[in-house]
């Protein structure tokens, strides 16, 4: 009877000199924080930025002017009325403020020339005025009677308001308000702006006529305002922040 002998031990590693096994003063203690990421020999990238440092980024571009518009210019005044600097309006070159005198002059002009287009309504009241005869009553009260037709009297009075109704929409309201100028403005060389020197539009042109009114409400106060005034305003200019100027304009451009 064969008795086994006892298991075989285990093979166990070799041991090379002191300090090169696998021994615990062999193995590098785990650093939770390393200072720096490594990378491996060869691998053709950039080393990544140490731990705790910020990556270097390029320096922004900066802004660059638009190119659809004037540049923000914080020492222009905003006019909230007229609105912003517009690219399809020319901006005039500043010549002066037009003077009180210059400016009756061309609004004597924009009035003549508004009677001359209202011809066939002046004619239709002077066809009526003609024909209407007044009796005086003998408890002294009058009475007017018209002798003749009425059709062409009413016909040229019609046609007269609607030819001065047409006048004012261009002169005062379009192209005033497209090119500065109405036709007074244009003979005496001036021209009707807001605080960027432009155009201010059909629109605030028309709305700056109706605020004549504040104009004429304190006793016509408002009309010889410009004598004095250093911007040359009259009420409905402070309002509206325009201004009447001789005005140079350096490229003209299409509406």
């Amino acid at each position: 009877m064969s008795h086994a002998g006892p298991p075989p031990e285990p093979p166990q590693p070799e041991e090379g000199p002191a300090g090169s096994g696998p021994g615990p003063e062999s193995q590098q203690p785990y650093d939770p924080y390393p200072t720096q990421w490594e990378q491996p020999s060869g691998s053709g990238q950039p080393d990544a930025p140490q731990y705790g440092q910020q990556p270097a980024y390029p320096e922004p571009t900066p802004y660059q002017q638009n190119p659809y518009g004037a540049p923000y210019d914080p020492a222009v005044p905003v006019n909230p009325y007229a609105g912003t600097t517009r690219a399809d309006r020319p901006v005039f070159g500043f010549g002066g403020y037009a003077s009180w005198s210059t400016r009756v002059g061309a609004y004597l002009i924009d009035a003549l020339a508004s009677l001359v287009a209202g011809l066939p309504l002046w004619i239709g009241y002077g066809i009526l005025i003609s024909n209407t005869s007044t009796t005086t009553n003998p408890d002294g009260t009058t009475t007017s009677q018209y002798d003749g037709s009425l059709g062409l009297p009413l016909v040229l009075v019609v046609l007269g308001g609607l030819t001065s109704l047409a006048f004012f929409v261009w002169n005062i309201c379009i192209r005033q308000g497209r090119t500065g100028a109405s036709v007074g403005k244009s003979v005496l060389a001036v021209r009707l702006v807001n605080a960027q020197q432009q155009p201010i539009g059909a629109g605030w042109s028309f709305l700056r006529y109706v605020l004549n009114i504040v104009n004429a409400l304190p006793c016509y106060l408002g009309y010889f305002w410009p004598i004095w005034d250093s911007h040359k305003q009259t009420f409905a200019d402070k309002i509206m922040s325009t201004y009447v100027i001789h005005a140079t304009e350096p490229q003209p451009r299409p509406y």
